[in-house]
């Protein structure tokens, strides 16, 4: 049977002997659910199903304080692997996944753990979960991935879109579609969607029923695991796994919800509105999310509307992360008979921030840099398999500025002989330093050491932000300080010089492309 539970949720013995008599052998749990392994396995003995179970559990996530926190290091990995087969108590872990990838340590790091895992026969197979398709890809060069692990339901099918099942299904990789009916938030819903309903009043079901077996039959490798907390909910979700859709039924569904064929990704700040306007110039609609509000999916929406009426040149810039996000353009241009092309802006993160920070500079409201650096992460590059007739990158490049020179000094490095002469006794001169919960009035006495060594204007700024991640623009090596002062002087960064003293000074003198005189 190609529909599991998924027990999250488990409170009592009742859904498992309800799921075990209606057929059902899959059964998913996590180290990170707190006690629900033991729970698991105790009701699956008390009921005689534990010789058949097939249980999957996942490893590689801590709970601090309630919260999510992947942690991928490899003996992490290994003690929760191990933590499990002491919470089943002798029952074997039939597949055992890696619950997400921890952006704190390298994936090939936490893919690699799961070899031991095989190799030294505490499961018998291994997988990963909540991946995208690059991911994916990684992992299967790196362990003997047998499944993946994915939200999929009508309410999410990224996994679809992103070409993560269709990678499953080339690689003859098993996919489990956890949250199938849209998680306990969603499932609500199902009863408001009417080509579901349409199709369960055929077949004497329900709406959750068909939305189940709309699921399974985008691939043969899918099996769902539906939270069931209640015995009748368990035999329910059971019984989707044997309603048979016709092929009009399978229409009606694909309209309402794709059978989804796997725009445009950039990281924010990477200069995307240059080039949108020369398309402009050139004819195109422009629909951009910026101005027009909304979401990505309305955005597709409006391309869909303006392809109807028969435009046939239109040029979307925004952000468009991920193939499954992408596929939407994709489709609406295949709906109508036209080429989509793909004009990758390949930015650098350094430039990216420059541009960012000019906008915020402009008044623009921008993300913080946490925001950019998860962005950064969440980027699937675009590939032509999507379904673009070609993809072009174009690397980022800087229009030269009209700017004098200036210097910019790091206070720290007043403390080191040689900096004076590295200043340039006409330009105007920044110094700046990160000092938290600082007033510029700190570095008074260090911007009038450098008056008096030149005679041009001499200003002070500094980042007065708390440790930790950074949620502001100015602490270096981010840019915002120098942007600002050289935006108020007329100054061309790259024509300037930063007089530093470490990493940071460097990191920062190279994003402005400033000379860099280290102290």
């Amino acid at each position: 049977m190609r529909v599991g539970l998924g027990c999250m949720r488990l409170s009592t013995d009742e859904a498992i002997v309800a799921a075990v008599g209606a057929g059902m052998a899959v059964f998913d749990t996590a180290r990170a659910y707190e006690d629900n392994e033991r729970l698991l396995a105790g009701a699956l003995r008390r009921c005689g199903a534990d010789a058949g179970a097939r249980v999957i559990t996942k490893g590689g996530m801590a709970r601090p304080g309630g919260a999510w926190v992947p942690d991928g290091r490899a003996k992490a990995i290994l003690a929760d692997c191990e933590a499990s087969l002491e919470a089943i108590d002798g029952l074997p872990i039939d597949l055992y996944l890696i619950h997400a990838p921890d952006p704190r340590t390298p994936w090939r790091t936490s893919v690699r753990a799961l070899n031991r895992l095989v190799d030294e026969g505490l499961v018998k197979r291994v997988g990963v979960s909540n991946v995208n398709r690059g991911q994916l890809d990684e992992a299967l060069g790196f362990a003997p991935i047998a499944a993946v692990q994915v939200a999929l339901s009508v309410f999410d099918d990224r996994a679809l879109r992103g070409g993560v099942v269709e990678r499953c299904s080339e690689a003859g990789v098993e996919v489990i579609a956890h949250s199938p009916l849209g998680g306990p938030r969603r499932v609500k819903g199902l009863a408001r969607q009417a080509a579901l309903v349409e199709v369960a009043a055929a077949h004497d079901a329900t709406p959750a029923q068909v939305a189940l077996a709309w699921l399974l039959d985008l691939a043969p490798g899918i099996v769902a695991i539906p939270g069931a907390r209640r015995a009748e909910s368990a035999r329910s979700a059971a019984a989707a796994a044997t309603l048979e859709l016709t092929e009009s039924e399978r229409i009606v569904l694909a309209r309402a919800f794709g059978s989804a064929r796997p725009q445009r990704p950039r990281v924010s700040g990477d200069g995307e509105t240059r080039v949108a306007q020369d398309y402009s110039e050139r004819g195109y609609i422009r629909l951009n999310r910026d101005e027009r509000g909304g979401s990505l999916r309305a955005l597709a929406d409006a391309l869909e509307q303006e392809l109807a009426a028969g435009a046939r040149r239109v040029v979307l810039d925004n952000t468009y992360l991920t193939r499954a996000a992408r596929s939407y353009v994709i489709d609406a241009a295949g709906r109508h008979g036209l080429a989509a092309r793909c004009v990758w802006l390949d930015t650098p993160l350094a430039q990216a921030q420059v541009n960012i920070v000019e906008r915020r500079l402009d008044g623009d409201d921008v993300l913080a840099p946490t925001s950019q650096m998860r962005t950064l992460r969440e980027l699937e590059p675009p590939a032509q398999d999507e379904g673009w007739t070609t993809v072009e990158r174009v690397p980022f490049q800087r229009a030269p500025g009209a700017g004098e020179a200036g210097v910019f000094v790091a206070a720290a490095a007043l403390d080191q002989p040689g900096w004076v002469r590295h200043t340039d006794r006409d330009a105007p001169h920044l110094v700046f330093d990160w000092r938290p919960g600082a007033t510029a009035e700190a570095l008074a006495a260090a911007a009038a050491a450098v008056a008096a060594e030149v005679s041009g204007p001499v200003e002070a700024a500094l980042c007065p932000h708390p440790a930790g991640p950074p949620r502001c623009w100015c602490r270096p090596p981010l840019p915002e300080l120098v942007l600002a002062f050289a935006r108020a002087h007329r100054i061309d960064p790259a024509r300037s010089t930063l007089i530093g003293t470490g990493p940071a000074h460097r990191t920062l003198a190279a994003t402005l492309g400033a000379r860099y005189a280290g102290i």
